[in-house]
């Protein structure tokens, strides 16, 4: 019998644990007026197409980027904070609007589908990474406008890190 009384005390603590890190992921943020790009100091609402915001550990407020694309620059650069808790990227799959998503749509980056190499360009006339939180939507975007479909941790740093045309 006491062994039974450990065994379901361990997991008590162990669900109270998991618990309390989900308490302390940071809920998304919906882009208003003052939210600014990281990279181009530029509002937020003045760029088509997806968006992204990033959370560091001790700070309140994310970091904001007027692309997707960017974002992935911020995890990729040794000189950004890399204590990142938690990447929200507009969901490009709930979308109806994609001049300015919607409130609400957003997915956590690790869980999405992300097209590039589309034809369709960033609110700052760039290759974009381009997100979408269900498979089969993100392939019927690149079916329909070129691209191929990769995860979080299967996105090339030269997709990134290299400059194409239209880039500042």
């Amino acid at each position: 019998m006491r062994r039974r009384e450990v065994l379901l005390g361990l997991v008590f603590l162990a669900a109270c644990k998991r618990d309390d890190n989900a308490a302390e992921l940071p809920r998304p943020r919906e882009v208003t007026d003052a939210a600014t790009g990281q990279f181009c100091g530029m509002a937020l609402i003045e760029h088509a197409g997806p968006k992204a915001q990033i959370f560091v550990r001790g700070l309140p407020d994310p970091y904001w980027f007027a692309s997707v694309r960017d974002a992935f620059a911020f995890t990729m650069l040794p000189e950004m904070p890399k204590t990142i808790s938690a990447i929200y990227v507009s969901d490009m799959a709930r979308a109806k609007n994609w001049d300015q998503p919607e409130p609400g749509m957003w997915v956590e980056a690790h869980q999405a589908y992300f097209v590039i190499g589309s034809r369709r360009r960033s609110g700052m006339g760039t290759d974009e990474a381009i997100p979408f939180s269900d498979a089969a939507m993100a392939r019927r975007f690149a079916d329909a406008n070129g691209g191929r479909i990769v995860r979080f941790a299967e996105m090339p740093n030269d997709y990134i890190l290299t400059a194409t045309p239209g880039d500042p």
